[in-house]
């Protein structure tokens, strides 16, 4: 018997999944966005200037409208995460080969989705959050641990870290401040302030690595499109990161008021954010916008070429730090997938008997030759 490794690329790109799949997840990603900008960001901005709206009767208008378009979004972007996971969930369950941690993530995803629906009809307790949560955290560990073992990439592997450990932050936050609720102890969860903020820096920092992930290879690209695009990109994002880090000494040389101005701006900007992604910007404002650019220079590039896993980075940074919406704990879960096709590369080992006998340090005979 001799055998032949063959290695199945489907995966790599969003058009090998079926249409349907296709325009669910493509639709998601934009209505996920739009719903970020109308709904969770103008908003707040909305509250943040309700002065300005008493002035002027239009402005307050606009916000409404906004919000309306964004709260409908919402809604349209629950159902599509739930069209996706559950055409992804029918594909999987019904695939001959797979593993014991394919089966365990696809059975913790389905009792994620069973959850959320029970949640809808019945809003839940306390008790029942700290289940969903414990639920969520267990399919994050095994779709990393998936991850994990199908990418070889040490660069990919830490971004990835970076980014579980950051959800794992928020949701020590979330979970045992309910359960101190629930047990009716009064006071501080032990270091619970400490593992949110360390949570936050490790988003940032897998913010900061994602450009290196899934687009460093561009510096050594044959495309010298590519090429220029990358080394403009890193100029820009370079100046911009240095002279966000310095305005502030600058402006307070220039005038001490204007200095005073932008801190209030930019504080404003956090609170939105912080509304909105959850996000507190207590770490420099620069690292917040390198991250934010290194993200959308990738996930740009990455759908550009049509990969999947471009539309798993947006799903998972459309969703943000604090998952405090169900349907963005399941566009988490999405996204985490989408990029895990995308790193899989399943080998497959066949057998072909050998035809004729062939002799012995003898040359194989015609028949036996692999064609």
């Amino acid at each position: 018997m001799t055998g032949t490794e063959v290695t199945d690329k489907a995966g790599g790109r969003l058009a090998d999944h079926g249409l349907l799949f296709e325009y669910t997840v493509k639709l998601l990603v934009v209505a996920g966005f739009l719903e970020l900008v109308l709904y969770r960001l103008v908003s707040r901005l909305g509250m943040h200037v309700s002065k300005l709206a008493q002035e002027h009767d239009w402005i307050r208008l606009v916000f409404k409208a906004l919000s309306s378009v964004g709260f409908t979004l919402l809604n349209v972007v629950s159902l599509l995460v739930f069209l996706g996971l559950f055409v992804h969930l029918f594909v999987r369950f019904n695939e001959a080969r797979s593993g014991r941690l394919d089966r365990l993530a696809a059975a913790g995803v389905a009792f994620l989705m069973i959850l959320t629906v029970v949640f809808l009809l019945f809003p839940p307790g306390m008790v029942s959050s700290i289940v969903f949560n414990l639920v969520f955290f267990v399919v994050l560990v095994t779709l990393g641990g998936i991850f994990m073992a199908s990418q070889r990439s040490w660069v990919r592997r830490g971004m990835l870290a970076a980014y579980l450990l950051g959800i794992s932050g928020w949701l020590y936050y979330q979970t045992v401040s309910t359960l101190y609720g629930v047990l009716g102890w009064v006071g501080t969860p032990l270091l619970v302030h400490e593992i949110n903020r360390a949570g936050e820096a490790m988003m940032v920092l897998a913010s900061l690595f994602v450009f290196a992930a899934y687009s460093g290879t561009s510096f050594w690209s044959k495309n010298r499109t590519q090429r220029r695009r990358a080394v403009l990109f890193t100029a820009i994002g370079t100046l911009a990161l240095i002279g966000l880090l310095f305005t502030d000494y600058w402006l307070t040389l220039y005038d001490p008021k204007v200095a005073e101005g932008v801190r209030k701006a930019t504080q404003g900007i956090g609170w939105i954010f912080q509304m909105g992604m959850g996000y507190t910007f207590y770490l420099p404002f620069a690292l917040y916008i390198a991250g934010l650019l290194a993200w959308s220079y990738t996930v740009l590039k990455q759908i550009g070429e049509g990969r999947v896993a471009g539309y798993g980075l947006a799903l998972m940074f459309i969703a943000g730090y604090a998952l405090q919406l169900s349907h963005l704990t399941l566009m988490v879960v999405l996204g985490l997938t989408l990029i895990t096709m995308d790193a899989r590369r399943r080998v497959a080992t066949q057998t072909a008997p050998l035809v004729g006998g062939a002799l012995a340090n003898g040359p194989p005979s015609l028949a036996s030759e692999r064609t």
